[in-house]
């Protein structure tokens, strides 16, 4: 089994891989990439009535969990979003970030996640100075799953610009192929309950290195992003995988943090083309079945065959 783990950015994961040390080192490991994803909290086994042609049969299914996070802010409420109850708090870090409540990681001093009896509570502590101008774009909503405009209250907010990206991502022609290829091993509670996106951050030869699920998009990649941002991990030297479509918002939140390069197993969308030609990041779509299209950024593509179509 260890020799199958997926490499992992920190040096000490890779030692933990390589070293032996019994179920608990590679729980430990599993853990590390996965995140919360194995938690009993992320689905239950529900009673259920199935029905295959006229025959009924009393059973239990395995369903995703979805509960109301509530985003509060040096103690003022901000927005409650519908996500999945796991990895929160890499979902506060993400999310702040990306979001631009915050313009860089050091600027968040805590997160910490109560439960409550309607759902979760994510208590963030920022810059003071952060705050005051969050107070000052009056952003409190209640959103549906993983809404990606939360709330904002005019069309520049919606549609922001990131700066452009960095140009020195070359990633070859066979990784975005072996990544589709191995993300499903890394789906662990989609696997369970088909109901769960997930993002994924590969290194430039495919090999997936964390994954994180969530029953809305956007969360999934705000959680991927938190991750990697409290790992401190390069982004210059690897690309982020998505199981869903590739809308603005997502394009968006990877330019926000540098992700030079996006690739979706689903169809991408006008503005989100747009917004990745104009912030220069590699927008890749309908990446399945051994194959994919590149609509923008080709240029950080490295394959021997290509074929023009007129």
């Amino acid at each position: 089994m260890a020799a199958q783990l997926p490499r992992v950015p920190a040096q000490a994961d890779r030692a933990a891989a390589q070293g032996g040390g019994g179920g608990t080192r590679l729980m430990n490991l599993l853990a590390r990439i996965l995140g919360d994803a194995g938690r009993p909290a992320s689905h239950r086994a529900l009673p259920v009535r199935r029905y295959v042609g006229d025959e009924a049969t009393d059973a239990y299914e395995e369903v995703a969990a979805e509960t109301a996070v509530a985003f509060v802010y040096n103690g003022t409420p901000h927005a409650v979003m519908m996500a999945s109850p796991s990895d929160l708090e890499e979902f506060g870090v993400g999310f702040t970030v990306t979001e631009r409540i915050v313009a860089r990681r050091e600027e968040i001093r805590s997160v910490r996640a109560r439960e409550l009896p309607e759902g979760i509570e994510l208590a963030i502590e920022i810059d003071p100075e952060r705050h005051r101008e969050l107070d000052r774009r009056q952003r409190a909503l209640t959103g549906r799953v993983g809404c990606g405009l939360c709330g904002q209250q005019s069309l520049a907010q919606a549609i922001r610009k990131p700066e452009r990206v960095a140009r020195g991502l070359r990633v070859s022609h066979g990784a975005v192929h072996a990544a589709v290829a191995e993300l499903p091993r890394w789906q662990a509670v989609n696997r369970v309950t088909g109901a769960l996106h997930a993002a994924a951050w590969v290194g430039p030869e495919g090999e997936v290195l964390a994954v994180r699920e969530d029953v809305g998009r956007h969360n999934a990649f705000d959680k991927l992003i938190g991750c990697l941002l409290n790992d401190r991990a390069d982004l210059d030297k690897g690309f982020a995988l998505i199981t869903s479509r590739a809308s603005h918002e997502m394009v968006q939140k990877a330019a926000s943090v540098g992700i030079q390069m996006l690739v979706a197993v689903s169809a991408p969308t006008t503005l989100a083309v747009r917004l990745a030609s104009e912030t220069g990041v590699t927008l890749i779509a309908f990446a399945r079945n051994n194959r994919y299209t590149v609509y923008s950024g080709s240029e950080r593509i490295v394959t021997h065959r290509e074929t023009t179509v007129v």
